[in-house]
């Protein structure tokens, strides 16, 4: 069961392109204030803030989360030497990359319209991107580490914050990622894992544009949701 929303809710979907991650993060603190304004003093009409998911891809950028806060400057300085922009955020997680090939997802929610769970939410995410994978023919699962994986291969990188069930961070989903980034860092601190993308996993290019529509379905499928294009 998805949760308790309404087939009828809305989440409505805003599509950034290739974006800078601090443009995007921009975006998702304006986003996630309105709702956190909005629970201490209700705005009605079209002001009202509403469910979303924001859609891009990156330039190559470096991300450390909250586990990550006595990471070395001289490291940080090492990344960007190779041509990445480097970003310290309030997510979890530890270190990880988002460049171009990768779809990245930030759902904007209020887990009171779904379940108030987190660790519900990042369950159903991760479920969204193993359903999608089916779609596309890759058989992919969870493991004890977050994300989901094709064996021993992560093959999406799930962070989120939640703050007074305000959702903002989400997910990267390798689709036709150049790898070799990921070889500059021990991704999510795991040292005996590796990376993987749907490219690589099916011997063909595949696309951000084609596994798109298919991650959305999958979204308003294990969020019990409409998906719907927002005008902006």
């Amino acid at each position: 069961m998805a949760g308790h929303v309404s087939l009828h809710h809305q989440v409505f979907v805003i599509h950034l392109g290739r974006i800078a991650y601090h443009h995007a993060w921009n975006t998702q603190q304006i986003l996630a204030r309105r709702y956190l304004d909005h629970l201490k003093v209700p705005v009605l009409g079209p002001s009202k803030p509403r469910d979303s998911i924001l859609i891009c891809e990156h330039e190559p950028v470096y991300t450390i989360g909250v586990r990550s806060r006595d990471f070395l400057v001289s490291e940080e300085q090492r990344l960007k030497n190779l041509g990445a922009h480097f970003h310290r955020t309030n997510r979890g997680g530890l270190i990880t990359f988002h460049g171009p090939g990768q779809l990245v997802a930030y759902p904007i929610l209020n887990l009171h319209h779904f379940k108030k769970s987190v660790r519900w939410y990042i369950s159903q995410l991760e479920r969204t991107v193993i359903h999608t994978c089916q779609e596309l023919g890759v058989k992919a699962g969870t493991s004890c580490d977050t994300g989901v994986w094709v064996k021993d291969n992560k093959l999406a990188a799930i962070g989120i914050q939640c703050s007074r069930y305000i959702t903002t961070h989400g997910l990267g989903l390798n689709c036709n990622t150049d790898l070799s980034w990921f070889d500059n860092i021990v991704p999510c601190g795991l040292k005996d894992k590796g990376i993987t993308s749907l490219a690589r996993e099916l011997q063909r290019d595949v696309p951000v544009h084609e596994v798109l529509p298919v991650f959305l379905k999958a979204f308003a499928k294990e969020f019990n949701c409409s998906i719907v294009e927002a005008d902006a």
